[in-house]
């Protein structure tokens, strides 16, 4: 049958899945979450129903359970291939039977098939999952519960089948959502933001560290669902410990104690306040079909690829001088500005810029892993350490492929990765940076690009933390297993989490302490934090479960580098912990088998594949046969596959471009330098008419100290609601005029405040 579309439900063909019920706890910054997905077989046949669904990409699934009628089966971690096997024996014999795997191809990916469902006949299944929350750019710690599978574009020649999705639009999407949550921490929660509309958040006590909050009703589950949660003084280092199951063996991961530390560095402001002038920035930007989708359904004009492209501007003037730097972007092939990196200078940023400016969702499918191992392939610039930027929407199908070729390079550079749109691969996106030593960020709903990227900019000029150490002092009767891989990157006020094994017992009182030794900029510097070794009460196995989580991907990652070596024993490792601690892995799958029922159900089982929303974001892929009908969205008409299949359709005019952003129109006329012109396109950038701007000039001033001064005036009298987007290159403007050692600066300051109707300080410009 063609996936035209997905749009299944024209058919009339019933869709089991009803409802779905997500309760989400956060304790601090780590989040369970339970969800119910309720079905039900309204056809006169047995059914198998498939769903592939998506959940966050370090997700680590520990129960999976289903309820048909009264019956109650809980279902086991098995080697994936036995799971197999066994589902296929049940339902051949005539059981119902579930089984839960995760995608070869990327562990975000999830499909659950529900078997021998009977006709009239009804089953709850429950799955719960535990997962960290990621630190934002603004200290919120982001919960997404995603919605949307983007169909995963699988290039030509890699590992694996895609998985098959069926996605129809969200209106058609056959089943609601109900969503609450409940927030608990040691500090108080000062707000909880979400791109859906929520009911008011409910204080549970007086000094506001626990509250309740869920999604305003009628909420279609038509897109992600994000939550952002903000705590009172949230960067405070803690350690979490967790006492062992106690039917589990003594000695092993899950009957001996966890602890769970997390590590805010603060580095000396002396250090912080001298910004690398050195390094090779590489920028790899999407250019696939998708990326010529609105980033966001409210803002239909601006697209995923024209805020890149401002990003980009953005970027290229807040570069150092004294730097290298070049821009690559991919579809189904891959394109570069320069044959190599250049120095950063006026010429190499004009040319660079004439090229963003004509850059389109044009280029077809999403093959990264091309231009990842040509930019690899350049030998780097001695003493100019690379940082790489990579932009996507993150629809790809060879993620761990990509991941692996990010951590084989990761000595020679950092990657700061970005997951723009809804349905952003959260492995790929957390994978690249993890492995790269750099920073992850997401850009969806509401959120603009620039205030995003430009602190990951502010990272990457951030010197490299070198010499990273973690050593541990606990009383002599205990012993520490440190279960996540070693800490390869720290930055200024971010978290970093160490998961570790204590063996041993220990009196109520004891104390540990952890130290985290590095050198910075060729200063030593560490930190501590002493903790009590008792456990904590009432955190279930979160902990333990999420050290086996980071254990188990970890041990993944070395089976795939090792592969083809004669080393078996990985895998087995990774099936004999994902067991023992009932943790899904890739080598492991749920399989939950009824074997109550003594009616053996007849007829042979239909198959229905449950869809999953189709964002605005991206069409699924037709089958070759399929062309789209002229009448769908623009953005569906250019979707990867359809352009990579070379099917192109007559696109509707372009619409007239919106005004220019004004605070991009001013940046757009800084000169590479630092500093801007007295012309008459910056008058009409400032709102002025040039005369205007000409008379005002102090007589004894330069017209470029008096330009460059009248610039960051408007700046920090206009736009201090942007100022993380411009701060940089505001910088670069202080320090060229600095650099001038001109006279009548406190003239010039007073007169722009003047023309411009400001007040601000000449020491607010770093003057």
């Amino acid at each position: 049958m063609m996936n035209r579309c997905g749009l299944l439900t024209l058919q009339k063909e019933p869709v089991p899945l009803k409802s779905i019920e997500v309760e989400l706890e956060v304790r601090d910054h780590v989040a369970t979450v339970v969800s119910t997905l309720n079905y039900e077989n309204k056809e006169d046949k047995p059914l198998e129903a498939v769903f592939v669904f998506p959940l966050p990409g370090d997700a680590a699934v520990c129960h999976f359970s289903a309820k048909i009628g009264q019956t109650q089966i809980v279902a086991e971690v098995k080697e994936k291939q036995k799971a197999r096997e066994e589902y296929d024996d049940a339902l051949s014999s005539g059981q119902q039977a579930f089984l839960l795997e995760e995608s070869d191809q990327s562990p975000d990916i999830f499909s659950l098939s529900v078997g021998s469902l009977p006709p009239g006949e009804s089953a709850s299944i429950r799955l719960e999952y535990v997962t960290e929350l990621s630190v934002q750019a603004d200290d919120g710690l982001r919960f997404c519960l995603p919605a949307v599978l983007n169909p995963r574009y699988q290039p030509q020649g890699s590992e694996g089948a895609g998985v098959q999705v069926t996605s129809v639009p969200a209106s058609l999407v056959p089943y609601s959502l109900s969503f609450s949550a409940r927030v608990s921490s040691p500090r108080p929660i000062s707000k909880v933001e979400s791109n859906c509309s929520l009911d008011p958040l409910q204080y549970l006590n007086t000094d506001q560290t626990q509250a309740t909050v869920k999604l305003a009703a009628g909420h279609k589950f038509d897109r992600d669902v994000e939550l952002l949660i903000y705590y009172k003084d949230a960067h405070q280092p803690t350690a979490v410990v967790e006492a062992g199951q106690a039917s589990a063996e003594p000695g092993s991961l899950m009957g001996d104690s966890v602890v769970m530390v997390s590590l805010y560095p603060e580095f000396p402001q002396s250090v912080m306040s001298s910004m690398a002038s050195c390094g090779e920035f590489v920028f790899l930007m999407d250019r696939s079909g998708s990326m010529g989708c609105p980033i966001t359904n409210s803002k239909q004009q601006e697209t995923r690829i024209s805020s890149a492209r401002d990003t980009l501007l953005l970027l290229l003037k807040s570069l150092p001088m004294g730097c290298y730097f070049n821009i690559y972007s991919f579809g189904s092939g891959y394109e570069h500005i320069f044959p190599k990196s250049v120095e950063y200078s006026q010429q190499t940023m004009e040319e660079a810029l004439k090229k963003v400016e004509q850059m389109e969702a044009n280029l077809g499918g999403t093959e990264i892993l091309q231009p990842l191992k040509h930019i690899y392939s350049q030998p780097c610039i001695p003493n100019q350490p690379r940082q790489l930027f990579v932009f996507t929407d993150g629809e790809v199908g060879n993620t761990k492929e990509v991941i692996d070729l990010v951590k084989k390079n990761s000595g020679s550079h950092r990657c700061f990765s970005f997951g723009i749109g809804e349905g952003a691969s959260s492995a790929l996106i957390n994978g690249m940076a993890k492995e790269g030593g750099g920073h992850a960020q997401f850009i969806t709903g509401t959120d603009r690009m620039q205030p995003k990227v430009m602190q990951s900019l502010r990272f990457a000029l951030q010197p490299a933390v070198v010499d990273i150490s973690v050593t541990w002092d606990l009383p002599k009767e205990v012993s520490v297993t440190v279960l996540s891989p070693p800490i390869t990157a720290l930055f200024q006020g971010q978290r970093s989490l160490i998961y570790a094994q204590l063996s041993g017992q220990c009196s109520e009182a004891a104390e540990g302490c952890v130290t985290v030794k590095y050198s910075l900029a060729g200063h030593p510097s560490e930190n501590q934090l002493h903790f009590s070794l008792s456990p904590a009460e009432d955190t279930g196995l979160t902990v333990h479960r999420l050290g086996a989580r980071t254990l188990i991907r970890s041990l993944e990652m070395d089976e795939r580098e090792n592969r083809g070596q004669q080393d078996g024993g990985v895998k087995e490792k990774v099936v004999q912990l994902s067991v023992q601690s009932g943790v899904s892995s890739s080598f492991t799958a749920f399989i939950a088998v009824n074997k109550d029922n003594s009616e053996m159900i007849q007829g042979p089982l239909v198959r229905r594949n449950i869809p999953t929303p189709l964002c605005m974001d991206a069409a699924p892929f037709p089958a070759p046969s399929a062309f789209m009908p002229n009448s769908m969205a623009k953005c569906e008409r250019t979707t990867k596959e359809s352009i990579f299949r070379g099917v192109v359709h007559d696109m509707a005019a372009a619409p007239e471009q919106p005004p220019r952003d004004p605070l991009l129109h001013l940046v757009s006329l800084q000169g590479a330098s630092g500093c801007w012109l007295l012309d008459p396109a910056l008058a009409t950038a400032l709102g002025k008419t040039n005369e205007e701007v000409e008379k005002s000039k102090p007589e004894k001033a330069n017209s470029e100290v008096w330009a460059t001064i009248l610039a960051l005036i408007w700046l920090h009298g206009f736009k201090m609601d942007a100022k993380d987007e411009w701060e940089l290159l505001a910088m670069k403007a202080a320090s060229w005029l600095r650099a001038q050692n001109a006279p009548c600066v406190t003239e010039c300051v007073d007169a722009g405040n003047v023309l411009l109707g400001c007040s601000v300080k000449k020491e607010a410009l770093g003057l």
